[in-house]
This record gives structure tokens, C-alpha cells and sequence, in this order.
């Protein structure tokens, strides 16, 4: 099992990633690199607030994993 902490550092890291491909994403769609960054930032606190509460759930699922 991990700790609380290594599931938040490995989610603000993927959300890091997700943020920079959003943004570019956001910006090829509107043109507009402001436009782009709020729906990256919006997307990313949606992202890691999911992505945790995911992480933490598969820790209870046994299914799967040799102990």
C-alpha cells in the first residue's frame, strides 16, 4: 500500500503533464492562449481531485494483487 502522500505527488505530476497538453489543446481550439490556460486549469483541478479520489479507492480493491 502506498502513503497519501506519494498518491498526491504522483497526481500533481500527471496533472502537471495533463495541464501543459490542455493548455496547447485550449489554444489550438480558441486561438486564445488565455482562453486555453482557464480551461487547462479548470480541467487539471478536476483532474487531480478525481485522480486522487480514484487512487485511493483502487488501494481498497483486492482484486488483482498478489500479496
Amino acid at each position: 500500500m502506498e502513503t497519501r502522500q506519494r498518491s498526491i505527488v504522483k497526481a500533481v505530476i500527471w496533472n502537471l503533464i495533463g495541464l501543459g497538453v490542455m493548455a496547447l489543446v485550449g489554444f489550438v481550439a480558441t486561438g486564445s492562449f488565455a482562453v486555453g490556460g482557464t480551461m487547462a486549469l479548470i480541467n487539471a483541478a478536476i483532474g487531480l481531485m478525481t485522480y486522487v479520489l480514484y487512487e485511493r479507492l483502487w488501494q481498497n480493491i483486492r482484486w488483482g494483487r498478489h500479496v
